[in-house]
């Protein structure tokens, strides 16, 4: 029986409160959400090639000037609203609810951030990824993204040379899902990697533990662990390769 007390599958679930580590820069707030500090004495903030998920606030007509980056994989999910990019590469992109971005940052990749001033106040999800190998050719990813179908999970990245519409330099699968009130889906899941779950809004139920907003879990153990709605909720999940190489040298997300 796992610690929800369900005994339908061999998983474990381990939830996690909202962050208590955050900044604040005025018009550019952020909380950051560890998936390693779920775990019981795990000796890691991240779990894995998954370092951390900010949630990133940023005020209509705010800007974050040039910055670098270095060995880590940012990928910015946007689900209402837009998040301005521009870069020393030349590229001036808008990541909005139908496209996400992935920045490879490898051995350092400069770039700026911004809302216009005719913009809505922005919260969206800043997710950082450990690469296998430092020091990786540098470079950007901007792409349209499926449409999101209600009660089904959307696959946004996962590790080169896969099926997911970006990718990052390990092995971590990124999916959304927006659920409808009462829902049940099952959490994805692949052989032998364990599952981090992030509610972004609303709050649903794990195998029976109850997840809320800004509130995370992380499922250990083969499974098939069914995911219920309790109200109308946006949720994002992480396949993650426990065993993964990794690097921790990032400039944000080590």
């Amino acid at each position: 029986m796992d610690e929800s007390g369900s005994a339908r599958s061999n998983s474990q679930i381990h939830t996690a409160p909202r962050t208590d580590v955050s900044r604040n820069r005025g018009a550019f707030r952020t909380h950051f959400n560890f998936p390693g500090r779920a775990l019981p004495g795990h000796d890691d903030h991240g779990y894995g090639p998954l370092a951390t998920v900010v949630e990133s606030f940023m005020d209509s007509g705010t800007l974050i000037p040039m910055h670098q980056h270095r060995n880590e994989e940012i990928i910015s999910w946007v689900p209402d609203g837009v998040m301005r990019h521009d870069d020393r590469q030349g590229n001036e992109l808008t990541t909005d609810p139908d496209h996400l971005m992935v920045m490879n940052a490898g051995s350092g990749f400069w770039h700026a951030e911004e809302t216009a001033a005719d913009d809505p106040p922005l919260r969206m999800l800043q997710i950082f990824v450990r690469p296998h190998s430092l020091d990786l050719e540098p470079g950007i990813q901007h792409e349209r993204i499926p449409d999101a179908v209600r009660n089904e999970w959307r696959h946004l990245f996962g590790p080169e040379g896969g099926e997911a519409p970006l990718s990052v330099r390990n092995d971590v699968h990124c999916y959304d899902c927006r659920l409808d009130a009462g829902a049940v889906v099952s959490l994805p899941s692949r052989p032998g990697w364990d599952t981090y779950l992030y509610m972004f809004e609303g709050a649903v139920t794990v195998d029976g533990t109850s997840v809320g907003y800004t509130e995370g879990a992380l499922v250990t153990g083969e499974t098939d662990v069914s995911v219920t709605a309790t109200e109308e909720s946006t949720a994002v999940a992480f396949c993650i390769d426990p065993d993964a190489t990794v690097t921790r040298s990032g400039t944000i997300g080590r």
